[in-house]
């Protein structure tokens, strides 16, 4: 059941910040915007760090491995494995009107805008699933507890981005309704990559502390290539890197505190 409860956390938030279309009659606020992504960004690095980055370190020790090794490694893998599905996977970036990936010519914006979301959700549900597989199978490095405060943490930074990704579509004349299914659609992603993952993990336990530090990777990529430069493009660009100090510390807290 914490498993199962793990996986749909993340969902959840994605389909509560979608729900704001139903919330706010007006345009999204474009400070509010700014705070937003930057919020995301914080709680997705400081995630990245006390809740993947550090349990692989602390787990190579433990496995006696060269305590760097796995958790550099797998954070090059991570920025890779991301890169190449920003290539491939067609999506459309709020800040750019310049779609990105493999042709693009018969996708609707709006599809590729809730592509977008998809691509930024894969790591988030990636490092949930290696989480919760590290204590499922006996591993003392995170315990549910504290894979739920990562739970927690991305489903916070989810609202954010439901709410991004639903608002521009009402803006574009798309029915609320509509708009909230899509938003809500770019997050069911989380509970099956999360479990995809929970199962390739059992198959592969010793390179667990890879698999940690790899989901970090694809997190800190999605930060640096998308949540960061939007944050921080056109005016208000202060308000996103306050949005981001708040994010960061609040994410430390909860993983600190109650991990």
């Amino acid at each position: 059941m914490q498993v199962l409860i793990g996986l749909i956390i993340p969902f959840l938030g994605t389909t509560i910040g979608s729900a704001m279309v139903f919330l706010m009659k007006n345009n999204l606020n474009p400070k509010l915007e700014k705070a937003l992504l930057g919020f995301a960004a914080g709680v997705m690095v400081a995630a990245s760090i006390w809740s993947l980055i550090i349990p692989s370190i602390d787990l190579s020790i433990e496995q006696n491995l060269i305590a760097w090794l796995p958790a550099s490694l797998g954070f090059i893998l991570g920025i890779i494995f991301l890169l190449i599905l920003d290539s491939i996977i067609p999506h459309l970036h709020l800040a750019t009107k310049n779609p990105e990936g493999m042709n693009t010519d018969k996708l609707q914006k709006t599809t590729m805008m809730v592509l977008a979301v998809t691509l930024h959700n894969i790591p988030e549900s990636m490092a949930v699933g290696v989480g919760l597989a590290s204590s499922i199978y006996g591993n003392n490095v995170m315990s549910i507890a504290a894979t739920l405060i990562l739970s927690i943490g991305i489903a916070i930074q989810n609202i954010p981005e439901g709410a991004i990704i639903s608002m521009p579509l009402k803006e574009q004349g798309m029915s609320k309704t509509k708009a909230f299914l899509l938003g809500t659609l770019s997050g069911i992603v989380e509970p099956i990559f999360g479990a995809l993952t929970i199962f390739l993990t059992s198959l592969v336990i010793p390179i667990l502390p890879y698999l940690l530090s790899f989901a970090a990777g694809a997190m800190i990529y999605v930060v640096v290539e998308e949540l960061i430069p939007e944050s921080q493009t056109g005016k208000h660009s202060n308000i996103g890197t306050i949005g981001f100090a708040c994010g960061f510390v609040l994410m430390m807290i909860l993983d600190i505190a109650l991990g």
